[in-house]
């Protein structure tokens, strides 16, 4: 398809409210946003100054935690800006590496999860066999597979999404710079492109979800083999673990499989991009008792070393 682009810069038109509403709105935005960045710096700091950090599911967690503040920042800061900015444009360029960036970033985010899914499986269903195949060899292979997978993903994203023709309004119905919502400004037919869109992040999505959820399901079947304190301490962690997917996956499947013109997809965004990340420290360490006391090692070292 040739391009043809009359379009410089898009307007986001964000999360429609009363005046009042959106100063309330900008305080719980900017809240949650300090809490994402100090929940994750808080266990980023504790894993890495102690033993847990050569555990591989903390070595994960230390990860996710370091994603979770780099992926909302994509988002979350021009979100808060607009609730009380009267200028709301963004440029073509700017727009298009938003889309390449947050999709990197979720994408990475999506690979971790399923590598913190393999840890526990491997933990729980192959426990004889656990330190061979979860080495720290393999543990940052799976990383390095998750930034992999999540550029090709999000090139594609770019990729398919720069060759479409902008040349009508330029008022995008969202809060950031997302395939879905651009699709309804292109002046071309995006029948094929919604396929494309739909197939590269619904049902990577929802394959990945269904992956998750059947080892998920493994692992407690697996679990009856075990003592009642092993499955105690099973249960606690994997609980943690299918809360986050629970929270990340639901909202990202309802708002990528429809297609672009059935549903206005802003409210359930937020769950991925502001709540999961933000209740992530708290599920991670609230029923984690060997995280709460590493972080009571760690953080009362560093206040004794601070207070001397």
């Amino acid at each position: 398809m040739e391009n043809h682009n009359n379009v410089t810069e898009f307007i986001l038109v964000g999360i429609l409210m009363k005046k009042e509403m959106k100063i309330v709105c900008f305080v719980i935005f900017l809240a949650c946003y300090l809490a994402i960045f100090v929940g994750n710096f808080i266990i980023f700091i504790t894993i890495s100054y102690s033993h847990l950090m050569q555990q591989p599911m903390y070595y994960f967690l230390w990860h996710l935690s370091f994603m979770d503040p780099c992926f909302t920042s994509t988002i979350v800061p021009r979100l808060i800006s607009d609730l009380i900015s009267s200028r709301k444009t963004i440029s073509y360029n700017g727009c298009m590496t938003q889309l390449f960036a947050f999709h990197l970033l979720a994408g990475v985010e999506i690979f971790i999860l399923v590598s913190m899914a393999f840890d526990r499986y491997i933990a729980i269903c192959k426990p004889l066999h656990y330190g061979t195949i979860v080495n720290r060899q393999r543990c940052n292979m799976l990383v390095l597979t998750a930034w992999v997978v999540a550029f090709w993903h999000s090139i594609a994203q770019l990729l398919m999404m720069i060759r479409l023709p902008f040349c009508g309004p330029n008022q995008i119905d969202h809060y950031m710079c997302d395939s879905k919502p651009l699709l309804k400004l292109v002046c071309a037919d995006t029948y094929i492109a919604s396929i494309l869109f739909i197939a590269n992040s619904g049902m990577v999505a929802l394959i990945t979800f269904l992956v998750l959820v059947a080892s998920y399901i493994i692992i407690l079947y697996n679990l009856r083999k075990h003592s009642a304190e092993g499955r105690r301490k099973a249960l606690s962690t994997c609980a943690s673990h299918v809360m986050v997917v629970l929270l990340f996956f639901v909202p990202c499947i309802t708002t990528y499989i429809p297609p672009s013109d059935t549903l206005n997809d802003k409210e359930f965004s937020v769950f991925y991009t502001v709540v999961s990340p933000m209740l992530n420290p708290l599920i991670y360490t609230l029923r984690n008792t060997e995280m709460k006391n590493a972080m009571r090692k760690v953080w009362s070292r560093k206040l004794t070393m601070l207070f001397k």
